[in-house]
């Protein structure tokens, strides 16, 4: 789960931006162009005369600021929200450092691979040597866990080199580099941190591409091989163990994210999360062919409820008469225990042949994406979790098209209760305890809290999901749902 402090932490660094070198200068420009901010252009050039009056050797002559100029001029007084580098020329290296989520280096023309020294050198004619230093995963605001990051050195040098690294294997299309570490193993950074980058980054190739993995797992390729086929046509390769020279026309190095799960079409080709969504689909649809369409006829007049169980801490204690309810309501009701060895195909069958999901919030709510748009996604949200609820599944969801509920429980409805004086911040007051650091919520809230649901108050939720997925299913309407 992405931690509220460290999401913090990453928006107090968002609007910083160093200006002591010459990557911060550009990545000054860059930034600037983003916010659109008025006299733009009267900014832009009095930063240019600056540089040209007084800093002409750190700026104005390297290939940076041509590439940034080119790219000004070619988008017409800069309307266009293409992102840097999105078109290099061949012969060339660009890094855009904008974002402080990722790095991205593109690197096209005679591109070759050398494991044993952890680089990509890239070969051309010209004599101007430039060394690129870049971890490709996308949580570059988070120090901790980028230490743990591989990095890579990207080098350009002359075609003549006495350093001459014949190819091995020689590859028509593109290469995608990324990194499977850091926090790989838990299900919402392997979506948010992986996956969903790996698809914004690698779409615009229609699979004809290499995909080059950092810190390669075979558990990692064996979950999600069937996502993978669907992005590339070839098989990946491990970077690490493969000392092969392999040889790219042009090589992305890192992946390009968006936001908490989900996708901006205005820099994606106007793809969506619902895109995503239908990729899925096609990923799995051959390992559940035929599951769905054989059940039986009375089952698949009752709308369908998923439970996501959770067996260790945020578990629903009366879960058992939460199923008997929802029964009686006349839901078909399939209760899920997914661990890290659950088959993705199998927890995808479940939930997107179901009208309706219920879970406590935890990155096992990231299974919100094998939903149907249209379906609707209940979340009970324990004390002191209300914002990661709603910044990391809720607001995802109804990009996805989702009817999102969002459960937040009282105190009674918490184990804590038991344990804490009634007038007890952690009761009264979650939010304070929250400020104090990612430890107190995790500690408090996340580790050592249950929920006993008042199945009184969470019925009407139940009866309302019930409602539309009935009306959904009969007549395909969309109109949202009410849960005061």
């Amino acid at each position: 789960m992405v931690h509220h402090h460290r999401y913090h932490q990453w928006r107090k660094l968002e609007n910083h931006h160093p200006q002591n070198e010459e990557e911060d200068v550009l990545s000054l420009l860059c930034a600037t162009y983003k916010r659109k901010r008025p006299k733009l252009v009267f900014l832009l050039l009095s930063l240019l005369s600056f540089c040209l009056i007084l800093s002409p050797h750190l700026f104005c002559s390297s290939s940076a600021f041509s590439l940034f100029y080119s790219f000004v001029v070619e988008n017409d007084a800069l309307d266009i929200k293409a992102p840097l580098c999105s078109d290099v020329s061949n012969g060339s290296m660009c890094c855009d450092r904008t974002s402080i989520r990722a790095d991205i280096c593109v690197m096209k023309g005679d591109v070759r691979t050398h494991s044993a020294s952890s680089s990509i050198f890239l070969y051309r004619n010209s004599t101007e040597i430039q060394h690129e230093k870049i971890k490709p995963y996308t949580r570059k605001w988070e120090t901790s866990v980028m230490d743990t990051i591989d990095q890579l050195n990207l080098i350009t040098i002359q075609q003549k080199s006495p350093i001459n690294h014949k190819c091995d294997v020689k590859h028509d299309v593109p290469a995608v580099f990324f990194s499977t570490g850091g926090y790989t193993g838990n299900v919402y950074h392997e979506f948010n941190d992986g996956i969903l980058p790996l698809y914004i980054t690698s779409q615009q190739f229609n699979k004809k591409v290499v995909f080059v993995i950092l810190e390669y797992h075979n558990w990692w390729m064996m979950k999600y091989g069937d996502v993978i086929s669907h992005l590339s046509d070839f098989p990946p390769i491990d970077f690490t163990q493969d000392k092969r020279i392999h040889c790219f026309p042009e090589a992305i190095v890192g992946l390009r994210i968006h936001d908490e799960l989900t996708i901006d079409p205005s820099n994606n080709n106007n793809k969506t999360i619902v895109d995503f969504h239908s990729l899925l689909n096609k990923a799995y649809s051959p390992r559940i062919k035929g599951l769905v369409m054989h059940k039986k006829q009375e089952e698949h007049k009752r709308p369908k409820l998923v439970i996501l169980s959770r067996n260790a801490s945020r578990a629903i204690t009366n879960e058992d008469l939460l199923v008997k309810m929802a029964e009686e309501i006349g839901f078909t009701v399939k209760v899920l225990r997914p661990d890290r060895t659950t088959e993705l195909a199998k927890i995808y069958r479940e939930l997107n042949s179901s009208e309706v999901m219920i879970g406590v919030h935890g990155a096992a709510m990231t299974h919100f994406l094998f939903m149907k748009p249209g379906s609707v996604f209940v979340q009970v949200i324990p004390l002191g979790t209300e914002w990661a609820a709603e910044t990391y599944y809720g607001e995802p969801a109804r990009k996805l098209g989702l009817k999102y509920i969002g459960y937040e429980i009282k105190a009674k409805e918490s184990s804590l209760y038991e344990k804490y004086d009634r007038d007890d911040p952690i009761l009264k007051d979650p939010q304070s305890i929250s400020s104090k650091g990612w430890e107190y919520t995790k500690s408090i809230y996340l580790d050592s809290q249950n929920v006993k649901l008042d199945l009184r108050r969470f019925r009407k939720r139940l009866i309302r999901a019930y409602e539309y997925s009935i009306r959904h299913n009969s007549h395909h309407v969309t109109n949202s749902i009410d849960v005061d």
